[in-house]
This record gives structure tokens, C-alpha cells and sequence, in this order.
């Protein structure tokens, strides 16, 4: 059988015979030069094209502290100073993968703020945003089996308040529990089990992040504006256009990641996980990392509901609070996309932003005085 005729715009002969049998070159061609894209796209576009570099960036950086980080209850911690001090810049693989996990969720972050302002979750992008909301599920868990893994008194702790959620799921709370610690408390095999979970689970993220620009691609990008373009005379192939203002916002995001790599590596993180983990000794208080703050404000911030103790309150609220993501297609029934005609959503959408920093704040303080009322004001 002849091969098919290649679309590629190049005269290298390698490419072209290339090409021809695996059309690897045309398919870039069509997905990142030719597509177009609407004109009038600003800059809160650029963020997920920086989302995904970032997530290349981590699991460049997470496979090279692989390779010397030791899953062992007692080796664990010391193998982590050893990267710090005895590898070849492994103190500065360790602070681009530490840092960035805050960058990615920072970017994520605003990349879905900026589909909920813009109304991006609107038909026909239901499944489009879905996707987005189960990325956002997989980072979490991914972070939190990667806060576990130095080993450290807060890692300790954290696993131990946040894996004991599992027990109030009624029936087979304790069974889950079990299996997912490999015995009764944190220990041993808990860190096997986080560390294989924290390496598969971003290529996992990968699969899902390909099937999110797959419906992309078949949905189109939506605009400020939220109105469908027409033709060609709105639109603007990727590249040079779109794939500039991506360079020159990766140019910025690099300078601001390396100023907080090299300068203030542990600003985001804890002081408490530089000490060793000791099951005899509870930390004056246990906190998340910072964008896990909101959820974890949730969960202490719930009273006993009725015949609902407190603690399975707040898991379910938890939850809930990511849940209600999915459905928020259907629970905006508005024929307008763009909150930049909807005065009143805008109102509703900032109040919401700033609920959520309020959330951050509550999490990250002791829950007593009017930390407690707010909490629960913002929680509603």
C-alpha cells in the first residue's frame, strides 16, 4: 500500500517520509499552528497552556528525587536530607518540585476561577469542564501524598488527621481506612503505599489533561465575550499569535518561580516538617499545605447536623463542596455565558472569591474566638 500524501508544511525530505507513515508532524501542525483560535482572547487564557508546562516541570523534578528518595519509615526523612545535602543540586530539584506544587495549584486555580467568570462550563463545554474539576481532585490527592513523604512531624500528622476521615464513611469507613494505612495506624506501609500513589497518579493526571484538551479541540475555545465566533474573520491561527503571548507569560511566571526557588524556598511551606516524625509527640497544631486550607476550614468549621456528628458533617460538606463543581452546567441555566453581562453574577462571583481567601485565613488559624464564626459564616 502507497503512503498517504503528507499536509506538512516542511521541505525535509526526513520529515516529510516520517510523516508520511506516522503523521506526528502534521498532527502538531493541526493542534498547536493552524488551529484557530477567537481573537479576542486575554491573557486569563494563557493559563492553562503555563498549567501544563508546570506539570511537565513537576514530574521532571519528581522521577530525579525518585531515584534518590528512600520509602522507608526510618530512612525516609534522612534520604530527604541527603537530597538537600549530598546530591548533586538536589537541594534545587527538591525546591523547584516543593515549590511548584504551590505555583500549580496557584495557576489552577485561576484557570478555573477564569472559566467560572467567563462561563466556559456552558454548553457545549459540560464535559470539557468536568474534566477540568476531576484534574482538580487528582492534584489534591497527588499533593497530599507527596506532603507525606519527607516524613516529617507535620507529613506525620497531616496523613494521620486526614486518612482518619475515612473511618466516619458508614459501613465500609474502617475497612478503606485499613487497607489504604496497610494496618491499623500510620506507619511503614502507609509511606509505600503514598509514594507509589504520588508517582502514578501524575501520569494519570496526564491521561485526563490529554481526554480535557481533546474535548477542547471539539468544543473550541471559548472568549471574553462568551458569543460563538462566526468564521474566520474572528479568529487567528495558534500560532504565531496565541503561542507569543503563552512565551511571554511563561517568560514571567519563570521569574517569579526562580525568585521564590532561590530566594525564598520554604516562604509556602512548614518549619514543623523539618523535624523527624515521632508518633509520641502531637504538634501544638496540624495544618494542610495552603491550598488545601479551604477544604480543611470546611471540614473543622461544621457543627453536628441534626442526627450527623460533626466529623461526618464536615466530610460530607467537604465533598460536597467539590461535587457541586460538576453540576455547575446545570445549575446556571442562564442563555448568557460572560459574567461581563451579568452585574448581579458578578456580585455573587467575587463575593465568592473572597469567601474562599476568608477560608484560607480560617484554616490556617486556630479554630477559637470569631475564627470559629467565620468559618462557619463562610463555609455556608
Amino acid at each position: 500500500m502507497a503512503a498517504f500524501p503528507s499536509t506538512v508544511r516542511s521541505k525535509n525530505k526526513l520529515v516529510l517520509w516520517i510523516d508520511r507513515r506516522l503523521p506526528l508532524f502534521s498532527f502538531a501542525q493541526d493542534a498547536m499552528m493552524d488551529y484557530p483560535e477567537p481573537r479576542n482572547l486575554n491573557y486569563w487564557w494563557n493559563f492553562g497552556a503555563l498549567a501544563g508546562i508546570v506539570l511537565v516541570i513537576m514530574i521532571v523534578s519528581g522521577v530525579f528525587l525518585a531515584m534518590n528518595y528512600t520509602p522507608h519509615a526510618d530512612m525516609a526523612f534522612n534520604s530527604v536530607e541527603r537530597i538537600m545535602r549530598d546530591v548533586d543540586y538536589g537541594w534545587l530539584i527538591r525546591y523547584i518540585h516543593m515549590n511548584g506544587a504551590s505555583f500549580f495549584f496557584i495557576i489552577v486555580y485561576i484557570h478555573l476561577f477564569r472559566g467560572m467568570y467567563y462561563g466556559s462550563y456552558k454548553e457545549p463545554r459540560e464535559l470539557l469542564w468536568m474534566l477540568g474539576v476531576v484534574i482538580l481532585l487528582l492534584m489534591m490527592a497527588t499533593a497530599f501524598f507527596g506532603y507525606v513523604l519527607p516524613w516529617g512531624q507535620m507529613s506525620f500528622w497531616g496523613a494521620t488527621v486526614i486518612t482518619n476521615l475515612f473511618s466516619v464513611i458508614p459501613v465500609v469507613g474502617k475497612t478503606v481506612l485499613t487497607w489504604l494505612l496497610g494496618g491499623y495506624a500510620v506507619g511503614n506501609p502507609t509511606l509505600n503505599r503514598f509514594f507509589s500513589l504520588h508517582y502514578l497518579l501524575p501520569f494519570i493526571i496526564v491521561g485526563v489533561v490529554m481526554l480535557h484538551l481533546i474535548a477542547l479541540r471539539q468544543a473550541g475555545s471559548n472568549n471574553p465575550l462568551g458569543i460563538a465566533v462566526k468564521g474566520p474573520q474572528d479568529e487567528l491561527p495558534f500560532h504565531p499569535y496565541q503561542t507569543m503571548k503563552d512565551m511571554f507569560v511563561l517568560g514571567v511566571f519563570l521569574v517569579v518561580y526562580a525568585l521564590f526557588v532561590f530566594y525564598a524556598p520554604n516562604l509556602m511551606g512548614e518549619a514543623a516538617n523539618y523535624i523527624p516524625a515521632n508518633p509520641l509527640q502531637t504538634p501544638p497544631e496540624i495544618v494542610p499545605e495552603w491550598y488545601l486550607l479551604p477544604f480543611y476550614a470546611i471540614l473543622r468549621s461544621v457543627p453536628d447536623i441534626l442526627f450527623i456528628p460533626a466529623k461526618l458533617a464536615g466530610v460530607i460538606c467537604l465533598f460536597g463542596s467539590i461535587f457541586i463543581l460538576f453540576l455547575l452546567p446545570w445549575l446556571d441555566t442562564s442563555k448568557v455565558r460572560s459574567l461581563r453581562y451579568r452585574p448581579w453574577m458578578q456580585l455573587f462571583f467575587f463575593v465568592f472569591v473572597v469567601d474562599c481567601l476568608a477560608l484560607g485565613w480560617v484554616g490556617a488559624h486556630k479554630p477559637e474566638g470569631p475564627v470559629i464564626l467565620v468559618g462557619q459564616i463562610a463555609t455556608a
